[in-house]
């Protein structure tokens, strides 16, 4: 019998084959753009606006998304309202690109999100990682609570991870930040988020500049990461 802790664990392991290693949740962009040039610990910073702001949305997505595959509707519904609140065309690719990551070990290893998904094959768009996280979370017994916190630390650990790479920061200082961000991340567990199940009602909350820098990193010739 499979346990939901383990199963969120398994999600939030970087190791996991999904393409996670190459996002930093937008900070290689940000940096280039002037982002801890004085003083590293922006980063958490950083990654703290991002739980307020884009991350709400996400988990509101895949809050939404597990609820309608419980409730036996088509979880794709909220694919539009996602995208409707991700306007930037370089972010919505970013997370299909993930999504289809997520899409295609999922089918191998809890093949029941078939019932609710398409398979991805060849030529295929893709899904929205959060979509995909919040069916994968229905079929594995996740709670609405456990995959918006999924969500959040999953943003706030590939930003934090990509710091070690972009930045001469010290691993242990690093892995401070993220423990100084838990609250951040476990504001996104209260009612108002993880009782969602309308699309209609997820977050529209938005970051202008997370938006602009990642549109300019498409155009980068030089760069560690996707997005």
């Amino acid at each position: 019998m499979t346990s939901a802790e383990l199963v969120a664990l398994m999600l939030a392991d970087a190791r996991l084959p999904t393409g996670g290693h190459t996002q930093s949740g937008g900070l290689e962009p940000a940096v280039r753009a002037g982002l801890a040039a004085e003083d590293p610990a922006e980063v958490a910073a950083y990654a703290r606006d991002r739980l307020r702001t884009v991350v709400r949305v996400e988990a509101g997505t895949a809050v939404v998304a597990r609820h309608l595959a419980l409730a036996g509707a088509d979880p794709r519904e909220v694919e539009p309202h996602w995208a409707a609140r991700t306007p930037n065309p370089a972010l919505r690719a970013a997370s299909r690109m993930q999504g289809r990551g997520y899409l295609r070990l999922a089918q191998r290893i809890w093949p029941a999100v078939l019932e609710h998904l398409p398979a991805d094959g060849p030529g295929s768009p893709g899904l929205p990682r959060p979509l995909v996280l919040g069916v994968v979370g229905a079929v594995t017994g996740l709670s609405a609570a456990q995959v918006a916190r999924l969500v959040g630390y999953d943003d706030a650990q590939t930003v934090v991870a990509a710091s070690l790479k972009l930045l001469p920061v010290d691993p242990a200082e690093a892995s401070g930040w993220l423990v100084r961000l838990h609250p951040d991340i476990e504001a996104l567990t209260a009612p108002a988020l993880t009782g969602l199940v309308d699309p209609a009602r997820i977050p529209a909350d938005g970051a202008p500049l997370v938006d602009l820098h990642a549109q300019q990193h498409t155009t980068e010739r030089m760069r560690l990461f996707h997005a």
